[in-house]
């Protein structure tokens, strides 16, 4: 795989699991955590014995799908089998993969809760275990599931948990299935800083759809991820730019697993350069020829926001994410800044600096994105 030299989080992580702790690991998207614990998983499971022995629960299909494929070339040599499971795609195909024998399990709650009820799968010889995306993982929508999902394992199991963020409420909850864990916490806000370019856009006077296509025209390295709000929002404005002859990928919760494996593999492809995404893609997106994220709308946290922009400058690589701010959106700006503990650089649509507090931006059209005036931009 080429990986010679382990990541902060590899570094960390990588030897207390092969002793078997249990492990907190906290790290920036990009950093490597599906290795750091990918590597002791394969570690501890046993190709003789039919039943899984590990179980990777992840909170969407796509870091499922992802997580099996760097699982996947890790075992590429050896006799152990590895099951993917998820909803969205027939439960018959996964039954008869659990009845032939697996050794490592990669799923979404749901569908592992289903699996379970219907007795097709059997967790009782479960050795090693790993809640990817801890924070999400045990959200509100996840918990009983994940619950349940613990209930069957043995109580010896190792268990690890792993995300960009833990929040205080993590570590509270994961005191019920972890002993004595190792916590590992490495700054994410510090790895963004080194790896991604930010800029924030004060957009008082513009149309933000007028902004985002004229930052789609200006050429750039790597693909664009840009992220919205809501399902219905992002299926219209790639309906909007879609007209003006953008090629753009729509990715939203209402897709079907088919269409959504479409619309990311012709993305990982490169054949469709635009993403289009609500924060389903905010996490565990792993595509290293992202190149720049733009917040057409400002997520609602700064979770969130480490996570979205965390898609670009993965493992090393230079990105830049690029934020849109309006007037309605400053109150929940200043909210993500104190999640973040720091200020991000603003600047004006002409490339004006802007010190916080910010000052009123300028009346001049912007060099940079080849601003016209609008009577221009009309008769076009």
């Amino acid at each position: 795989m080429d990986v010679e030299t382990p990541t902060p989080i590899q570094a960390a992580a990588i030897p207390p699991l092969l002793e078997r702790r249990d492990v907190i690991g906290q790290a920036a998207t990009g950093s490597g955590k599906t290795l750091a614990f990918g590597l002791p998983l394969v570690q501890r499971v046993d190709a003789r014995q039919p039943l899984p022995g590990a179980l990777v629960i992840t909170p969407t299909r796509e870091l499922a799908q992802q997580v099996a494929g760097v699982l996947s070339q890790l075992i590429a040599r050896t006799d152990l089998r590895i099951a993917t499971i998820y909803g969205g795609r027939s439960i018959g195909p996964q039954e008869e993969a659990l009845r032939k024998g697996v050794q490592i399990i990669v799923g979404t709650p749901g569908r592992l809760v289903d699996l379970l009820s219907r007795g097709s799968l059997r967790l009782d010889k479960m050795r090693y275990l790993v809640l990817d995306e801890a924070d999400e993982m045990l959200d509100r929508g996840f918990a009983l599931d994940v619950e349940r999902i613990l209930a069957a394992t043995p109580r010896e199991r190792q268990t690890a948990l792993f995300s960009a963020t833990t929040p205080a409420w993590v570590h509270t909850v994961s005191a019920k299935y972890l002993r004595d864990p190792v916590v590992i916490e490495l700054a994410a806000t510090e790895d963004i800083k080194l790896d991604i370019d930010h800029v924030v856009y004060e957009i008082w006077r513009e149309d933000k759809f007028a902004v985002l296509c004229r930052l789609l025209e200006q050429p750039t390295e790597g693909s664009t991820l840009v992220f919205g709000r809501t399902k219905h929002g992002v299926r219209k404005l790639g309906l909007r730019l879609e007209r003006l002859g953008h090629t753009v990928g729509v990715l939203q919760g209402n897709l079907s697993q088919p269409q959504r494996d479409r619309v990311l593999r012709d993305f990982r492809a490169g054949k469709t350069p635009v993403l289009l995404a609500t924060n389903v893609a905010a996490r565990g997106l792993d595509v290293l020829h992202i190149g720049r994220v733009i917040n057409y709308d400002v997520p609602d946290t700064h979770d969130l926001f480490t996570h979205r922009v965390g898609r670009t400058g993965r493992m090393g690589r230079s990105g830049r994410a690029i934020t849109l701010l309006g007037p309605a959106d400053l109150p929940k700006w200043h909210e993500i800044e104190r999640g973040l503990g720091r200020k991000l650089p603003r600047m004006s649509l002409d490339g004006q600096i802007i010190t916080p507090p910010a000052t009123r931006p300028s009346k001049r059209r912007s060099r940079s994105f080849g601003w016209r005036p609008a009577r221009a931009r009309a008769s076009r």
